[in-house]
């Protein structure tokens, strides 16, 4: 029964990329830039009070028989992630929409493949909150209860929709079909549940470590706001937009995390 309930939960944020990249079928034109910095800003402002209300803090609640030392354990994890995250950045070929470079080693690969490897990076840490969680619900974790799980899962789905239709639309733009644009945005988001499972696999190793994957997750996500979403949404002139939509999806990440905590 819990192993059904955990599996529904880590494919909600899955869902939501693959409803976001269906958006592609009744597109009329270009998605514009103002559209897609207020699209951005809004998944960084879910990232950002996801990573301290589902995953720092409860980090330090399962530390806090270490007393004052409690933030240790978030803090270790917390810099494991950045630090997972940067390498895999400089690891892995990818390029982001708006950029004619890419980034990481030379590789011969397609634009559109490095386009869709660059959301798949950053949907990597999204997968492996949800499923940090979801693992900290299943063992008894100090402060963790189911509905923190489906808060965090349903925040990160609402905040997958905008980037399946940031990756899908923009591709049909430059020449791709429908249907393969489609399939790239739901290949993009495939990573999450995989990070999930791997995550909840590793947890279940050894207790202790929950504290550390937590926080790593939140390290991971935050490398990925401030890398990729931070200067997408404040691309070009007049960049409120964004950064209202930023406001925006924090709130409303925090309301569901302790509304239905």
């Amino acid at each position: 029964m819990m192993n059904a309930i955990i599996l529904r939960g880590i494919m909600i944020p899955f869902l939501g990329t693959m409803s976001g990249s269906a958006c592609v079928f009744f597109m009329k034109k270009q998605m514009s830039l103002g559209l897609r910095r207020a699209l951005t800003g809004f998944a960084a402002g879910v990232m950002v009070a996801a990573s301290i209300w589902s995953l720092l803090l409860p980090a330090m609640e399962q530390a806090e028989y270490m007393g004052r030392l409690a933030f240790l354990p978030a803090l270790i994890g917390f810099w494991l992630g950045m630090l997972f995250l940067l390498v895999l950045d400089m690891a892995t070929p990818h390029m982001h929409m708006n950029s004619e470079v890419a980034e990481g080693p030379k590789s011969s690969l397609a634009r559109t493949t490095m386009l869709v490897l660059a959301v798949a990076l950053h949907n990597i840490p999204e997968g492996m909150a949800v499923g940090a969680v979801y693992a900290g619900w299943a063992m008894g974790g100090e402060g963790i209860l189911m509905t923190n799980a489906i808060a965090l899962a349903v925040g990160i789905a609402i905040q997958n929709f905008p980037e399946g239709a940031i990756i899908s639309m923009p591709l049909h733009a430059e020449g791709v079909s429908k249907k393969k644009s489609f399939l790239y945005g739901v290949l993009s988001g495939a990573v999450e549940p995989a990070a999930s499972v791997i995550t909840i696999l590793l947890s279940s190793l050894i207790v202790p470590v929950l504290p550390y994957l937590l926080s790593f997750a939140a390290g991971a996500m935050i490398y990925v706001v401030i890398e990729e979403l931070v200067p997408e949404m404040s691309e070009g002139e007049h960049s409120n937009m964004g950064t209202i939509l930023f406001a925006l999806g924090f709130g409303l990440m925090m309301v569901l995390d302790v509304a239905l905590g």
